[in-house]
């Protein structure tokens, strides 16, 4: 039901500030247009924007011998680092040539308990 209210709040509201802004200035025809952008803005632009600086920088600090988590949810030490590609070690002989983008993250190992 509160969704129904806001929805016809949503498409109402420039009807009315058309009315308004003929009797008025044009700038307050755009102010909701406006501040629904600002709210996009604030809650999903910029945390994404956020999470993708954060995750070049970690890809950018990868090492040779770092445990990780592909997207194909692969588990593997990588072995060798270039400008693109990265080899990733899954088994004793087993070696996978993955993009940059595909790593999720560095997985931390954990020491055994005594």
């Amino acid at each position: 039901m509160k969704f129904s209210v806001l929805a016809s709040l949503l498409f109402f509201a420039p009807l009315f500030a058309q009315e308004e802004a003929q009797q008025s200035g044009g700038i307050s025809a755009f102010l909701p247009f406006i501040l629904m952008f600002v709210v996009m803005y604030l809650f999903f632009i910029m945390p994404k924007q956020k999470e993708m600086k954060k995750m070049d920088a970690m890809r950018k600090a990868l090492q040779k011998g770092d445990k990780v988590l592909t997207a194909a949810g692969i588990v593997g030490v990588v072995s060798n680092i270039s400008d693109t590609v990265i080899t990733v070690k899954t088994g004793d002989s087993t070696k996978i040539d993955f993009e940059k983008s595909a790593i999720l993250r560095i997985l931390e190992d954990k020491p055994e308990a005594k």
